[in-house]
């Protein structure tokens, strides 16, 4: 997987990342897959399926979610952390802390 890398500026700025267009695709066609299990969700809540069924699907949806951040996360701090850093722009540690807590909260 190839890293990404943000923009520097400030955190009110218009950082972009930039991913290959493997990584884009990879990750496009992760969220459609969750896209589509969060219509399949729907239904079941629709169908009033068991609702032991429809928390095992909300599980995996949660776990597909999860790895697209992981390959987000990963390529930050790969691309965009590493780019900051080796600026000397320490600010972006405490960026980096806040965001793996965001992941984190449960």
């Amino acid at each position: 997987m190839e890293n990404s890398c943000c923009d520097t500026g400030h955190i009110n700025s218009d950082r972009r990342s930039h991913h290959s267009e493997e990584v884009k695709k990879n990750l496009t066609s992760r969220l459609n897959r969750i896209e589509g299990q969060i219509r399949g969700i729907k239904g079941m809540i629709e169908k009033d399926v068991y609702c032991d069924d429809v928390i095992t699907q909300l599980a995996a949806t949660q776990s597909a979610l999860n790895s697209v951040a992981k390959i987000l996360l990963e390529g930050h701090l790969k691309g965009c952390v590493v780019n900051r850093l080796s600026e000397g722009d320490l600010e972006v540690l405490d960026e980096f802390v806040v965001t793996v807590q965001k992941l984190m909260k449960k």
